[in-house]
């Protein structure tokens, strides 16, 4: 039995052999990729085989609604939520499958429903502040605008320093910030420490103590903050034209290679930038509109204007 086996095997291995050793008809070269659902020349990407099954659902839709009629998963999982949203939800209309209203004695029976649901779905005082954790940086993320992905990273962030157990001698509300904060600059997502520190609810002087403890222990690597990031949005908000826009990139580009940029803070930096453009651009702002945008003081302009335009050559 043994030799109908083996036969086979060297059949199977002799085609892959064959497959691999065979070249590409267009450039005659042998380096041939397989990613699963094609073979593709290496060199100059032509598709030499392609794998026709299709693995998608074998139902179709139309529109959002359809697809979600026909779909028969739920939701993706997700870190911002404890349990990674595995748990059931019981929906807050009340209504049946068909959309009719409940009658009332089945709406109070699914609002205990709802109660303990809500109750069981932590299982201990770690999962709830867990649970208040991940609440916390979902409120502030949404109050500073971030994107999905920057939650997304903050409350792994928070769990890894939770399995590290950073949180030991901390408030809560402390890491989360601080969390948020490191998943801001990672992102590459521009938030200050003062915009961060309005949404919050603990001191500037606690969050950053604590950023710079959890990205010490967790090795996180941060660059320091470019000065550029914060244009766009600060021009935006002053009203100024692109021509500005890009003289500040061009005036925080050129200073900082004279090393003016160390030690300084990178909003006030930008908007010092800001404030000279719009001056060679003939579109003045004031340097309170500017401080206010960029939630600097007058000084910190000044000063850095001063270092910026001496710098520049310009008188």
């Amino acid at each position: 039995m043994a030799g109908p086996t083996r036969q086979r095997e060297r059949s199977v291995e002799s085609e892959e052999e064959d497959e691999t050793q065979r070249g590409c008809p267009e450039c005659e070269s042998t380096d041939l990729v397989h990613d699963g659902e094609e073979l593709v020349c290496d060199d100059c990407g032509l598709v030499i085989e392609e794998d026709q099954i299709d693995r998608g659902p074998e139902w179709r839709a139309f529109n959002h609604s359809e697809r979600q009629s026909k779909s028969r998963v739920g939701a993706p999982t997700t870190q911002t939520m404890h349990d990674k949203g595995l748990t059931t939800q019981i929906d807050w209309k009340n209504k049946d499958a068909y959309g009719r209203s409940i009658s009332s004695e089945r709406r109070s029976q699914m609002n205990r429903l709802r109660k303990w649901q809500e109750r069981i779905r932590t299982k201990d005082a770690g999962e709830r502040n867990l649970q208040f954790a991940l609440s916390e940086i979902d409120r502030m993320a949404s109050a500073l605008g971030v994107p999905r992905s920057v939650r997304e990273v903050a409350s792994v962030i928070y769990r890894r320093a939770l399995d590290e157990d950073l949180i030991r001698g901390r408030s809560i509300e402390g890491v989360a910030t601080a969390a948020l904060y490191a998943a801001c600059r990672q992102e590459g997502i521009p938030r200050s420490l003062d915009e961060v520190a309005e949404v919050a609810r603990v001191e500037q002087k606690e969050i950053g103590r604590t950023y710079r403890y959890v990205a010490q222990e967790l090795s996180l690597g941060l660059e320091p903050v470019d000065p550029v990031q914060y244009v766009p949005r600060f021009c935006s908000e002053l009203g100024l034209s692109e021509e500005v826009e890009q003289k500040t990139r061009e005036i925080i580009e050129v200073t900082a290679e004279k090393g003016m940029l160390s030690g300084k803070s990178p909003t006030g930096y930008a908007a010092a930038a800001i404030y000279a453009a719009s001056l060679l651009c003939n579109e003045k702002k004031t340097q309170r509109e500017v401080a206010e945008v960029a939630q600097v003081t007058e000084v910190t302009i000044r000063n850095r204007y001063q270092e910026q335009i001496e710098a520049l050559g310009i008188h």
